[in-house]
C-alpha cells in the first residue's frame, strides 16, 4: 500500500530538504519513493508544497499528490489561509507546527481529521537559535506515522548534513529532531 505525503511551507523554510531526507531514508530502507517540490512564485517566503509517494513496489505515477495520507504543515501562518487539509484521505492525518492542542488545530483548520501538533518553532529556537523547523517536523512525522524508523531518519540527516554544516549545527538539528519526536501531541 502506498503512502502519500504533502508538505506545506514557505520557500526557504526547508520543506524540500526535509522531504529529500525522508526520501533518502526510504530508499536506504529498500522501499520506492518519488519526492518532488511544487513552487508557485519562485521567491523566498512564497507558499510551496512538496510531495512524497512511498511504496513497497515500483512507482509508476508521476503526478503531484492530490489525496495525501499525511499532511505536514511547517508554517503555522498558512493555517486558515491555505486549505491544508484539501484532499486528505479518510483516515489521514495532519501534523502541524502549531503551539495549540490537537483539538485547537482541528478547529483552526476546520477539519475532523486526526490532527497532531508540535511547537516546532519553539523547539528550533531553543535548540538552534533560529526558526528552522523542518528537522523538527521530521521527528514529529516518524513518531505519529512510523513509515520509517527514527534511527533511519537520524542517520540520513547526519549523512545529508555532513560536509555542509558544522558538527555543532548537525547536533542542534539532531536535538530538534529528538525533541519534536518526544513532544508531538
Amino acid at each position: 500500500m502506498d503512502t502519500e505525503i504533502c508538505w506545506h511551507g514557505r520557500g526557504g523554510q526547508g520543506a524540500v530538504t526535509a522531504n529529500e531526507i525522508l526520501a533518502e531514508a526510504i530508499i536506504h530502507a529498500g522501499k520506492y519513493v518519488k519526492a518532488f517540490p511544487e513552487f508557485g512564485p519562485e521567491r523566498m517566503g512564497a507558499p510551496i508544497r512538496a510531495f512524497a509517494r512511498i511504496s513497497e513496489i515500483s512507482i509508476r505515477v508521476h503526478t503531484q499528490v492530490y489525496e495525501p495520507d499525511i499532511v505536514i504543515v511547517i508554517d503555522p501562518t498558512l493555517i486558515g489561509k491555505v486549505d491544508v487539509g484539501k484532499g486528505l484521505k479518510k483516515g489521514g492525518v495532519i501534523i502541524a507546527n502549531y503551539c495549540g492542542t490537537p483539538s485547537e488545530l482541528q478547529k483552526a483548520i476546520g477539519t475532523d481529521a486526526e490532527c497532531h501538533s508540535v511547537d516546532a518553532t519553539k523547539i528550533s529556537m531553543e535548540e538552534m537559535g533560529r526558526p528552522m523547523v523542518n528537522t523538527s517536523m521530521l521527528g514529529a512525522l516518524v513518531k505519529v506515522r512510523p513509515i520509517i524508523s527514527y534511527e533511519e531518519i537520524e542517520d540520513r540527516m547526519k549523512i545529508k548534513f555532513e560536509g555542509k554544516f558544522s558538527e555543532k549545527v548537525i547536533s542542534q538539528n539532531l536535538a530538534a529532531l529528538k525533541r519534536a519526536y518526544g513532544e508531538v501531541q
